[in-house]
């Protein structure tokens, strides 16, 4: 993780207390603002707030239970907030009065890698890729995103015609990145995706998180318990507990927090 945090050299803001900025005049890509997320009368979320600047990287981090993947489904619509806001660049996409169905999303740039990664496993790898064009039309965009994806992930060309079932779950993890790519978007969200993978391929999927970022542009919302590797590929995180935003701080700066040493890094 070393080698990660030596790739991460882009300027990250200094310390201070206030979130994340926008570029000024333009709305964050992302924003949640006083956001509360019930099951029945467990509260998953309470009174959260945090922004994602358009081309950035910003992490979730915190315990099993804290409210990281209840953030992303009040993102995506999966769960109707109780309370407050959820707007994608500038405009309510989740609210008590408002629930943008989650395929809207999807035309509007905004992808998700849900934690287990989910591949069809008795579909090929270049069909479980395919899927994630689903709401496309372009076909030679298509043939040239899907190209892509295997230049990244030189392993899915080599198992193109293979079984979903068949891949080990880095390489499944892998498919389901490339599956959310071949959508095209502007907004990549993703749920844990180190759980369960060997740490040679957490160190190229976290590479290929900073390149889909640097090269491709694509704002980047990274919920994950290894916090260092978050922390690592982010310039800003949150740390959620119990259904709050506990800490936020240039991610740099959080590595160094005695709290967050003391709770997250094994520190």
């Amino acid at each position: 993780m070393t080698e990660l945090l030596e790739k991460q050299a882009s300027p990250r803001p200094a310390a201070r207390e206030s979130r994340a900025e926008a570029t000024p005049g333009e709305p964050a890509h992302l924003e949640l603002a006083a956001v509360s997320l019930r099951y029945g009368e467990v509260r998953a979320l309470e009174n959260v707030s945090l922004r994602v600047p358009r081309g950035s990287i910003v992490a979730l981090i915190g315990a099993n239970g804290a409210g990281k993947s209840s953030s992303l489904r009040a993102i995506t619509g999966l769960r109707k907030v109780a309370a407050g806001e959820v707007r994608l660049e500038g405009r309510v996409i989740n609210s008590r009065d408002t629930q943008e169905p989650t395929h809207a999303l999807v035309r509007q740039g905004v992808a998700m890698v849900p934690e287990g990664r989910h591949v069809f496993p008795y579909m090929s790898i270049k069909d479980n890729l395919l899927m994630g064009a689903y709401t496309r039309r372009d076909k030679a965009g298509i043939a040239t995103d899907l190209e892509r994806v295997c230049e990244r992930f030189p392993r899915l060309k080599e198992r193109f015609h293979q079984h979903g079932s068949s891949l080990s779950g880095g390489e499944q993890q892998m498919v389901a990145i490339g599956r959310a790519l071949m959508a095209k978007p502007r907004l990549l969200l993703l749920d844990e995706p180190s759980l369960g993978i060997a740490p040679q391929v957490i160190r190229l999927i976290g590479r290929s998180l900073l390149e889909i970022n640097r090269k491709d542009g694509i704002t980047v919302v990274l919920v994950e318990q290894n916090s260092r590797m978050a922390l690592a590929l982010s310039s800003y995180a949150y740390v959620l507990e119990t259904g709050r935003v506990a800490l936020e701080g240039p991610s740099k700066e959080l590595m160094t927090n005695e709290h967050v040493k003391r709770l997250y890094l094994g520190g």
